[in-house]
């Protein structure tokens, strides 16, 4: 451990904490990184396989092509373009992007309790993150697939090819904001989706490959709650006694089970959606924020780290008694101007979040 200063500090039992890679751990977006990588136009296949994905997730009467996320619908064309499990890990290992302070962040934690990530990105990118920062893979939930053991004929491969520069070559496919049934699409976007439709529901599906689709269950946000489950189930730790550090749309599940439960809800540098059930904001650049808090958790609850955000300053912070002076010199040195945002999520957030969209469809 590389905290000097730090040697009488006891780890606490019974707590413990969560934490969502992408964001809060790396800044990388591997899977769009692996289509702009392997796939001839891969970030426009990715990004109209995103927009296919949404559309679908939002129709309140479900549809028959619920078979998997983007990440899932990419496979089988990044199979096709060469991609196999050592080339994903040694790409993945090669474009790791650690957000600041964060490989600081999670050997301090696991000094203190037991520790876990939770991650929508692939298995080869967490396990060489993990490597990375020096954390144990086996508490790291993510999307589990092997390449490997899809065999690829050149037929198969060329004919998926086809398809993918067929789907980038398709008008651009749009949602309005308030769009939630294929209704709502305009006519040209209708053809667009009924094309894709066609050729992941009726075209493409009997391919070896299109188990890669099928076979492979991405971590969303009904994962990423279920694993958070198996976490308390595996340990024993009750969610009140329970950190949870989310940032995007996948974690919205996991944070508000944390706040319900009683335990402690962050988002950081979260989206709106993340951000909502949460009950602490955090906008940072460098993670030393979150160490903060999580010894504060560690020592005195949930009660000692609402006190620190209800009045987020140093000198409270030092006087709390809650944080080493390691900690709160580390603070200093990184934000030598102020502190980073902090503050409780409160029922204002939510209005100006929906005023927001209000006012864009207004102005639209």
């Amino acid at each position: 451990m590389d905290f000097e200063g730090l040697e009488e500090v006891v780890a606490y039992e019974g707590k413990q904490f969560v934490i969502d890679l992408d964001g809060p751990i790396t800044t990388n977006d591997n899977a769009l990184q692996l289509c702009e990588h392997f796939i001839n136009d891969g970030a426009q296949l990715y990004a109209m396989l995103g927009r296919y994905d949404e559309l679908i997730s939002k129709s309140s009467r479900g549809h028959k092509s619920r078979i998997g996320v983007k990440s899932q619908l990419i496979l089988p064309f990044l199979r096709a373009y060469g991609a196999n499990d050592s080339k994903m890990h040694e790409f993945s290992r090669s474009h790791i992007k650690i957000s600041p302070g964060a490989a600081k962040t999670m050997r301090f934690v696991q000094e203190l309790m037991a520790s876990f990530v939770v991650s929508s990105s692939y298995e080869h990118h967490v396990s060489e993150v993990c490597d990375l920062i020096g954390f144990p893979y086996e508490n790291a939930y993510c999307t589990k697939l092997t390449m490997d053991s899809v065999q690829m004929d050149d037929w198969e491969a060329d004919l998926l090819k086809n398809y993918a520069q067929e789907i980038v070559s398709l008008p651009p496919f749009e949602i309005a904001i308030g769009a939630a049934e294929q209704s709502d699409l305009s006519p040209r976007d209708q053809t667009t989706f009924d094309r894709l439709d066609d050729i992941f529901t009726k075209e493409i599906s009997d391919l070896n490959a299109f188990r890669l689709v099928t076979e492979v269950h991405s971590t969303g946000v009904d994962e990423k709650a279920a694993d958070l489950l198996d976490i308390c189930k595996k340990t024993g730790v009750s969610l009140d006694d329970s950190m949870y550090v989310g940032s995007d749309s996948t974690d919205v599940l996991a944070l508000q089970l944390i706040r319900r439960g009683g335990g402690v809800s962050i988002a950081f540098n979260g989206s709106a959606e993340a951000t909502r059930e949460a009950e602490v904001k955090v906008t940072s650049e460098n993670s030393v924020v979150i160490s903060v808090m999580a010894e504060a958790f560690y020592k005195s609850g949930k009660d000692a780290v609402m006190s620190l955000v209800d009045d987020w300053s140093i000198h409270h912070i030092q006087s709390s008694g809650f944080v080493h002076d390691y900690l709160i010199r580390e603070l200093s040195r990184v934000f030598p101007s102020g502190l980073p945002g902090v503050e409780r999520v409160r029922m204002n957030y939510l209005d100006r979040q929906v005023g927001g969209i209000a006012a864009s469809k207004q102005n639209g």
